[in-house]
């Protein structure tokens, strides 16, 4: 019988995960596969089309989920216009199409604008917050849901504190923490100031995490010994409930003996309970000691062992200067010898940041392009987009990324086909280059390998396949990246993203 049980609940389990994925739209899980993957233009294509879907067929829940996410994946890559343009869809969908009462709306509206107001807060904008901060608090007045009345206080808590009115940040936060710690909600009261002092630090806000964290030491000091009350209260109920008991058994010598025991034996299994606890809290603590440690000696590893390749190949070099470069595998053994000492020097000085200068755009760009002209195959047309503005960057590292890709297009691109540069302000502090050709493109399944070293065996006159593994480090070493544009099906579109 308990194994036809164990059988018929598992089944029931398989069919509920079975119906929570139908419940999800293929233009969503796609998206979620793309996200998994780390693709955040794939990730933001796939959740504008599941928003456009779920909106047709009036399923206006998901809808606006799917929309805050690719809205999301816009502000993660500084795309703050298209991100807004999102949310103005969004708005509208929900007033075009049925979504119940006016509560309902509403509901979805406060979600849209909270999005919003958590941009502006990002700017620091305060005068928009403040316009967002009146909307949203109309919203949830036409909610009448508490929930949404409690999270708005959050969202008021994050806006005093991000732009400096801490008295009011404090006052509005205690009003929604005494809410909860009244109901005895300490976990969701908990969960509350962690995700706060967590945004604090996801925002660079140091007075957001200060206050956070000095109000939930404040919190836990006040509620540790609200739950002793609460222990004490109920073990004086229980006292006495027991002492009632034995007044109405006071004849029988017995019953007091057995309610005595009793206690004893809850007293012992709280006590075995609590020395249970200590010694799974030690052997925790013991192995994230070990852990921290292994990391650290798997970097010490890694960073020697970095550095003896570089010996090597440096020791090498005398030997292979001495070899008749004419020859082509001498040659590429040179090549793949310097390829090493980069490699390894980028590894070595991963932590060092990259020294910048201000550049002029047209002039730099126009000039990496000149150095393909005499590559590219007939009829090939190169075209440079750069507007007429400076911007810092290291133009050494920048230089080697953006020539490797354009010798790349220049070398696949066919005749009569188009190479573009292009340069892209992306925000206050964040600029694009984009490397597009018309050549035969890069297939899906390799995309993610061409960025890895030593993922295969090549021929290294035919290449070593260092090229594009040290423009990648080279980009994180600018705090940027180096990604191919999924999106991008005539050809290869090369994204270098930089973050001053």
């Amino acid at each position: 019988m308990v194994r036809k049980f164990l059988i018929v609940a598992l089944c029931l389990w398989c069919l509920g995960l079975t119906a929570s994925a139908q419940q999800k739209n293929e233009q969503q899980q796609k998206a979620e596969a793309e996200n998994a993957k780390g693709s955040v233009p794939g990730a933001r294509f796939w959740y504008i089309r599941a928003f456009e879907d779920y909106a047709e067929k009036e399923k206006m829940k998901q809808s606006v989920e799917c929309g805050i996410k690719a809205t999301e994946l816009y502000a993660k890559e500084s795309l703050f216009k298209e991100a807004f343009d999102l949310l103005r869809r969004v708005d509208q969908a929900i007033d075009a199409k049925g979504v119940g009462d006016g509560g309902s709306k509403a509901a979805l509206h406060y979600e849209v604008t909270k999005e919003r107001l958590q941009m502006y807060i990002k700017f620091r904008k305060p005068e928009r917050a403040q316009e967002q901060m009146a909307v949203l608090e109309a919203l949830a007045n036409q909610t009448g849901d508490d929930a949404v009345k409690n999270d708005l206080l959050y969202q008021k808590t994050v806006y005093y504190y991000s732009f400096g009115y801490t008295d009011k940040g404090n006052a509005t936060f205690k009003l929604m923490a005494d809410r909860l710690t009244a109901s005895k909600e300490y976990n969701k009261v908990d969960e509350v100031y962690q995700t706060l002092i967590a945004n604090g630090r996801r925002s660079n806000s140091a007075s957001l995490v200060a206050q956070s964290y000095q109000s939930y030491m404040a919190w836990k000091d006040s509620v540790s010994a609200l739950k002793a009350a609460d222990e004490i209260g109920a073990l004086k109920k229980q006292i006495a409930a027991n002492e009632e008991a034995i007044a109405d058994k006071d004849s029988s010598l017995t019953a007091r003996w057995v309610t005595i025991v009793g206690l004893l034996i809850l007293a012992g299994a709280l006590a075995a309970a609590l020395v249970v606890g200590g010694i799974v809290l030690m052997r925790y603590i013991l192995l994230t000691r070990r852990q921290k440690n292994t990391i650290k000696m798997v970097n010490e590893n890694n960073a020697l062992k970095a550095k003896f390749i570089s010996n090597i190949s440096k020791q090498l070099d005398p030997a292979l200067q001495r070899l008749d470069s004419q020859k082509a595998e001498v040659k590429a053994l040179k090549d793949f010898s310097a390829h090493i000492q980069t490699l390894s020097q980028l590894e070595c000085t991963a932590d060092e940041p990259a020294e910048l200068e201000d550049t002029q755009m047209p002039a730099f760009c126009e000039g990496l392009m000149d150095q393909i002209r005499n590559k590219v195959k007939d009829d090939v047309t190169l075209t440079v987009n750069a507007p007429k503005m400076s911007a810092p960057i290291n133009r050494e590292l920048v230089a080697h990324v953006v020539s490797h890709l354009l010798n790349n297009a220049a070398l696949y691109t066919p005749a009569g086909g188009t190479i573009w540069l292009d340069f892209k302000k992306r925000g206050a502090h964040t600029h694009q280059f984009v490397v597009t050709d018309t050549g035969c493109g890069i297939p899906e399944e390799k995309r993610e390998e061409v960025f890895k070293p030593f993922v295969e065996i090549r021929d290294l006159t035919q290449g070593d396949g260092l090229g594009l593994p040290i423009c990648k480090q080279m980009a994180q070493k600018m705090n940027g990246d180096l990604t191919i544009d999924p999106a991008y099906v005539k050809g290869t579109r090369f994204v270098l993203d930089l973050h001053a």
